[in-house]
C-alpha cells in the first residue's frame, strides 16, 4: 500500500536536480558517502540554515521515502502537543480508559497501569509486535485491539520491549481524544515547520494512520522536523513542539535493546563527536540526528535516508551511518 503511495507521490511531485550547497569541508565526506550502495539522500542544518544537501543514485534531498520507524519521533511530538493542547493529561495517563471500547473482555490487569508514557519509551510490558511477530499482528483485522491483546511479558515501566505496536496505540489514542486522523493532526500542528510535508501513510484496516511506521516524506522534510527540534521546538517564528515536552522525550527512561544506548519518548540517547545527540532511527537506515546547542557549539540536525527494504542494523550499516553523521559534525 505505502508502495503505491510513493510512486504516486513521486509522480505528483517531480524528482528536481538539488545543487550541493553548503561548506566545502562537506562536499569531501558527501562525495566519499556515494560508495554507499543503500544510501538515498542527505540534508545537513546548522544555527538556523541548511549548509549542504545532496542525493544519491536516481534520489534527491526532496524525493519521498518511507522513514519507517524514524516516524516514531514524530508520533512523540504529536502526543506532546497533543498534551499541551489539554487533549491528554501527560505522560502518566493511563491509556485503559482511553481505549476501553477495545479492551480485551477479561483484560489483563496490568492494563490499567500501561500509560501514554510508558507506550512511547517502548515500557509498556506487552509483548513486542515488531520483529518475528510484526506480520501477524499487521495482518490481524484490527491492530489496536490485537495490540491490547498481547500477553504482557512483564510489568509495564520494566525493560524496554521495542514495539511499533505500541506507538500505534498512541496514533489510536490522538484520534480518539481530538476527532481527527494523525495525518490531519501532523499536517495542521508540524504545518508552522518550513518544509515540513507527509507526502505517504499506510492505515490500519480500521482507518488509523500507523503509528510509527510507514510514514513517507523527503529528506529534507524529516531534516526540517530534526532542526525544530535543535531549536527548542520553536519553527517558523512558533512555538510548534512544546519545550518541556522536548526536555521530558529527551530524558532516559530505559536501555535500548539494540545498543544500550538510552531511550526516551520516541528518541535514542547517545553522545557523539563529544556532544549530547539525540536521533530517530528507522530500519534500513532513516535518521535523524539532533545535536543541541551547548559549550560554543552550534545546534545541529542531520537528516539521512537510505534504501527502506534492506536492514541496517545487523548489517553494521547502521554504524557506519552513525560514523558518517559523526564526521558531518566534527567538519561543520
Amino acid at each position: 500500500m505505502l508502495r503505491r503511495n510513493l510512486i504516486r507521490c513521486a509522480a505528483l511531485s517531480p524528482l528536481l536536480a538539488v545543487p550541493d550547497i553548503g561548506r566545502a569541508s562537506l562536499s569531501p565526506i558527501l562525495s566519499e558517502a556515494a560508495a554507499m550502495d543503500r544510501l538515498r539522500a542527505i540534508a545537513v542544518w546548522r544555527d538556523g540554515v541548511e549548509i549542504a544537501a545532496r542525493g544519491y543514485g536516481d534520489y534527491t534531498p526532496d524525493s519521498p521515502t518511507n522513514i519507517k520507524s524514524a516516524s516514531k519521533s514524530i508520533i512523540s511530538a504529536l502526543a506532546g502537543i497533543a498534551v499541551d493542547k489539554g487533549y491528554l493529561q501527560g505522560p502518566n495517563q493511563p491509556i485503559a480508559p482511553l481505549l476501553e471500547s477495545d479492551l480485551p473482555a477479561e483484560p489483563d490487569p496490568r492494563l490499567s497501569r500501561v500509560t501514554l508514557g510508558n507506550l512511547l519509551s517502548m515500557q509498556a510490558g506487552l509483548e513486542r509486535q515488531s520483529g518475528a511477530n510484526y506480520g501477524r499482528w499487521v495482518s490481524s483485522g484490527n491492530w489496536v485491539r490485537a495490540a491490547l491483546a498481547a500477553p504482557f511479558t512483564q510489568d509495564p515501566g520494566g525493560r524496554m520491549q521495542y514495539s511499533t505496536a505500541s506507538t500505534h496505540l498512541v496514533s489510536a489514542i490522538l484520534t480518539r481524544v481530538t476527532g481527527r486522523s494523525t495525518l490531519d493532526l501532523a499536517r495542521d500542528w508540524l504545518d508552522p515547520i518550513p518544509g515540513f510535508r507527509i507526502t505517504g501513510w499506510e492505515r490500519d484496516p480500521q482507518g488509523i494512520y500507523l503509528g510509527g511506521n510507514q510514514m513517507a516524506m523527503s529528506t529534507r522534510s524529516l531534516l526540517a522536523f530534526g532542526a525544530a527540534y535543535a531549536t527548542g521546538g520553536r519553527a517558523g517564528g512558533r512555538q510548534v513542539v512544546p519545550q518541556d515536552w522536548i526536555a521530558e522525550s529527551w530524558r532516559r527512561r530505559t536501555s535500548s535493546i539494540f545498543s544500550g544506548q538510552g531511550y526516551g519518548y520516541g528518541w535514542f540517547i547517545a553522545r557523539m563527536a563529544g556532544r549530547d545527540l539525540r536521533y530517530g532511527w528507522g530500519y534500513g537506515g532513516q535518521m535523524i540526528y539532533v545535536l543541541p546547542a551547548g559549550r560554543g557549539a552550534p545546534a545541529m540536525a542531520i537528516a539521512i535516508t537510505s534504501d527502506p527494504d534492506r536492514p541496517s542494523a545487523r548489517t553494521g550499516y547502521r554504524d557506519d551511518l552513525h560514523r558518517l553523521a559523526m564526521r558531518i559534525v566534527e567538519a561543520g
